[in-house]
Order: structure tokens, then C-alpha cells, then sequence
């Protein structure tokens, strides 16, 4: 093992130590305080060290953000994300880069080098995990620089949402390459829809310092953490999304998975690790 090697071990070990939901909530109360200089400094200083892109954002005066939350969750200009034209396309459902992308194994889908978890842990072992065996995965990490919206990457009916208890282990690629079963592990929110080409599941993942996430038709999930799987029908609601429509967002960057069953696919967009997307771009063809 290199030195890179033993210090990525190290950080991760005491990632084990930490208390990540009492972080996590301190980082929640930080991220909402609304004393007019302190939020302002917040912005300027995270903002510039993130690299975010300001000429993006539907406003760029720090003055119309009440809190450094509401700025890390801007909304950007109109036409700043643009769906990709081809009406065969799925799409990213986040700006961001590919951690990992490609076929489901079984019940397995690759994490990183040496690591693979469980489909069926991934979704809380909700029943329905089976439909997407021998399916397609893509997973998207956001960085704190990145648009923190999620958007749908297809036409979707909700069927269900599921709220899974977990950890926060970080989700930057050092910890994706040394925890295993990371995004199995991690608090996260399963979201179910019913296509015209089968099921579609988009799945949130928490990790440390993420305080919160939410979704346009059930609001704030986390906090409070989940202490068990809670899974909700929402499939008499008749809540329809379109693609490209906003689906929920993180308060602090995260990861998102897609999830689409075989039959579905008819051929993906070379992606791999550490290339960027955005909302819109084509991921794949659908048949």
C-alpha cells in the first residue's frame, strides 16, 4: 500500500469515530443562520473556495439568499440546463461526476475497485429490488461546487418512497474506495416510479455533513434520521413528474443512483469514473 493508500485508511478510520448525525445537525443549524453578515461571509468564502459558478444562478447578489442554504440550493437560470433532444433519452439526474456506471450483477453493483454491495440492501429490501436485477446503475457524486437540485431522468409515475436508516460516511472517492458497502450503508431515500419502460429508481444518499433532503411532493425527509425503514405508498397520489423536472435536492452535496431494469436499455453513453454531467445530458437510449 502507498502513502495516498494508508492516509486515505486513516481518514476513513476516523470517519468510524465520528458522531456523524450530531455533525450533521450542527451543520443543519450552521448552513439556516440567518445574521446578515456571517451569512454573507458563509456564501463568499464557501462559494469561492467551491468554485461555484455564479453567471448560473438565477441570482448572483448574495443579499437575495436568506440563508447560506438557500444559496447552496440557488436555482439556476432558465435554459441554464437544457434536456438533451433525442426523446429516447434518459438522462443525469444531477450535475456532478460519475463515480461508477454499467451493468448490475445479480444482486450486485460495483462501488469501487475491490468493493461491490447489494441491490437489494441498497433499496431497503424492499420486494421490488428483483425488477432490477441484471439491470443498469448510474451513480452521480455532487461536490460542493455542484447544483444541488435532482432532477427526473424519464417521465415517472411515484410508486413509493423509501426511507432507509444508515450511516454518513463522507461520499468523496477516497471514502468510496476504502468503506465498503458505502452507498448500502448511508442514510438514503429510495424513490420508485412506474415508466412507460418499466420501474425507475432514484435514490438519494446521504453522507457527512449532508443535514438535509427533500422532495417536491413530501418536503424535508432528514433530518430527523431515520431509525428504521420506513416505506411510504405513494402510488394513489397520482403524482407525475416529467424529465427534467425538479425532484428534490440536497443541503450539502451527496451522491444520487438511477436504477433501470434491463429490458429498458437499449444502449449507454461511455461514461466512467470521475467524467462530469449535468442535469439533461443523455446517460443512455432507451428502447
Amino acid at each position: 500500500m502507498g502513502f495516498m493508500g494508508s492516509v486515505e485508511k486513516l481518514l476513513c478510520g476516523i470517519q468510524y469515530l465520528l458522531p456523524h448525525r450530531l455533525l450533521s445537525r450542527l451543520v443543519n443549524a450552521f448552513m439556516r443562520i440567518r445574521f446578515v453578515p456571517l451569512k454573507a461571509l458563509q456564501i463568499w468564502v464557501v462559494g469561492g473556495l467551491a468554485g461555484v459558478n455564479w453567471e448560473e444562478a438565477k441570482s448572483d447578489d448574495a443579499a437575495d439568499y436568506a440563508t447560506f442554504n438557500e444559496f447552496f440550493t440557488r436555482e439556476l437560470k432558465k435554459g441554464a440546463r437544457l434536456q438533451d433532444p433525442d426523446p429516447a433519452a434518459f438522462t443525469s439526474p444531477a450535475d456532478g461526476r460519475i463515480s461508477q456506471c454499467g451493468r448490475i450483477t445479480n444482486d450486485r453493483l460495483f462501488q469501487a475497485k475491490g468493493h461491490h454491495y447489494s441491490l437489494r440492501t441498497l433499496l431497503g429490501n424492499d420486494p421490488g429490488f428483483a425488477e432490477f436485477s441484471n439491470g443498469f446503475f448510474h451513480t452521480v457524486y455532487l461536490s460542493p461546487k455542484d447544483y444541488h437540485r435532482v432532477h427526473m431522468p424519464m417521465d415517472g409515475k411515484l410508486l413509493k418512497m423509501i426511507h432507509v436508516p444508515g450511516r454518513l460516511f463522507s461520499v468523496a472517492s477516497y471514502t468510496v474506495r476504502q468503506v465498503p458497502n458505502l452507498f448500502a450503508r448511508n442514510e438514503r431515500v429510495v424513490c420508485l416510479f412506474q415508466t412507460t419502460h418499466g420501474p425507475m429508481a432514484v435514490i438519494m444518499v446521504g453522507a457527512m455533513l449532508v443535514s438535509s433532503m427533500e422532495t417536491v411532493w413530501a418536503g424535508t425527509i432528514t433530518p430527523p434520521y431515520a431509525r428504521r425503514v420506513v416505506s411510504g405508498d405513494w402510488s394513489r397520489r397520482d403524482i407525475v413528474l416529467k424529465k427534467g423536472d425538479e425532484l428534490g435536492r440536497f443541503n450539502m452535496g451527496s451522491t444520487v443512483i438511477v436504477l433501470l431494469p434491463a429490458a429498458a436499455v437499449a444502449s449507454l453513453v461511455e461514461l466512467g469514473p470521475n467524467d462530469e454531467v449535468q442535469v439533461g445530458m443523455k446517460l443512455g437510449r432507451l428502447r
